[in-house]
């Protein structure tokens, strides 16, 4: 029998912030195209990738743009980031920028990985992205790791690791947060929490209550949050940060949210039976660029007019990009061992 998954429940924050104005007009703009951004860029590919010229496992994370675009938003510039495989819209807040990300995709030289590291694999230094990686969990000691390296320094950096919720299944996400809670570090763990592990529910693989009640044992501050409201997710991220500027430690940062697609690949899995198709009120509700384009129109009275010039800025900016990746190079064979030893 097929279990049967429910939709992801609306967390709310604990903080009166996150239903107050956070962020000025000018800036809730400026986070809604970046949002739009991540969006359009994985809806592009899920035009193209059935062309067959992507060689890569794609892990679309439409329906989890918020949880990157408003963590990312709210830190330092600094800041070094670490990711899992459902890691586009995280390359995206980090960089804003997606001729490199689509040069990648397509396998061609002009990606950050000239082709070799795909989807799953991709990363930016130059822009704090150090790493993302398809193996569950294992970037999160490499994160902890970054921030002793600063903690030595004696620097005041923040490190941030996004992971989904199977990966506290893994011991060293446990092994993780002890250590970082024992030595003060200034990390973020990011949990971005869809309740599920490809199929499997978290009734069904988790013993503990609830990621937050298991983690606050340790010396580490936790917020729960939901991961569809850009505008909490702000919130939460900002208030994390002031304790950790006030009283250093690290911070679990726990956001639920609605995975839209499949596990892998560009499709709806609603028939496939192990969870229920959401209604469209539903959708509405757990759809991060909707409640922000809302949160413009009533708040801040963006007109109709404005918030289509920035779609339609960025659907040139994402057309640009696939056009130059079509276009560009593959590597020459040599590339093909260069930057794979350390």
């Amino acid at each position: 029998m097929l279990p049967s998954a429910s939709l992801p429940t609306s967390v709310k924050s604990k903080s009166s912030a996150a239903s107050q104005p956070i962020v000025s007009r000018e800036e809730a703009l400026t986070v809604y195209r970046r949002l739009l951004l991540a969006r359009l860029a994985e809806e592009a590919i899920r035009r193209e990738y059935p062309h067959d010229e992507m060689k890569t496992p794609v892990h679309l994370g439409i329906g989890q743009e918020a949880i990157p675009i408003g963590v990312c938003h709210s830190l330092p510039r600094s800041s070094k980031l670490f990711g899992t495989y459902r890691n586009h819209a995280l390359y995206v807040a980090a960089t804003g920028e997606t001729d490199a990300f689509f040069g990648e995709l397509y396998g061609r030289a002009t990606g950050p990985g000239k082709g070799k590291a795909g989807s799953m694999h991709i990363a930016s230094p130059e822009h704090g992205l150090l790493a993302t990686s398809a193996v569950v969990a294992t970037t999160i000691p490499v994160a902890v790791g970054a921030a002793l390296a600063e903690s030595y320094r004696g620097g005041t950096g923040v490190v941030a690791v996004f992971f989904g919720d199977g990966a506290v299944e893994e011991g060293v996400f446990w092994e993780s947060v002890n250590f970082a809670s024992l030595r003060k570090l200034r990390v973020l763990f990011v949990c971005e929490d869809n309740e599920l592990a490809i199929h499997t529910p978290t009734s069904q693989r988790q013993g503990f209550r609830s990621i937050p009640d298991a983690v606050r044992g340790f010396h580490c501050d936790v917020h729960s949050a939901d991961g569809s409201d850009v505008h909490e997710v702000i919130a939460t991220t900002r208030r994390a940060l002031a304790q950790i500027a006030d009283d250093p430690r690290p911070a679990l940062l726990h956001f639920r949210y609605l995975r839209f697609l499949e596990h892998v690949g560009p499709r709806e899995d609603f028939d496939v039976g192990y969870r229920r198709r959401p209604t469209s009120e539903e959708l509405e509700r757990r759809d991060p660029v909707r409640r922000l384009k809302k949160l413009l129109v009533d708040e801040h009275g963006a007109s109709e007019a404005e918030l289509a010039a920035i779609r339609t800025s960025v659907d040139e900016q994402i057309a640009t990009s696939i056009a130059r990746a079509q276009a560009a190079p593959f590597a020459p064979p040599e590339e093909l061992w260069r930057d794979v030893l350390a």
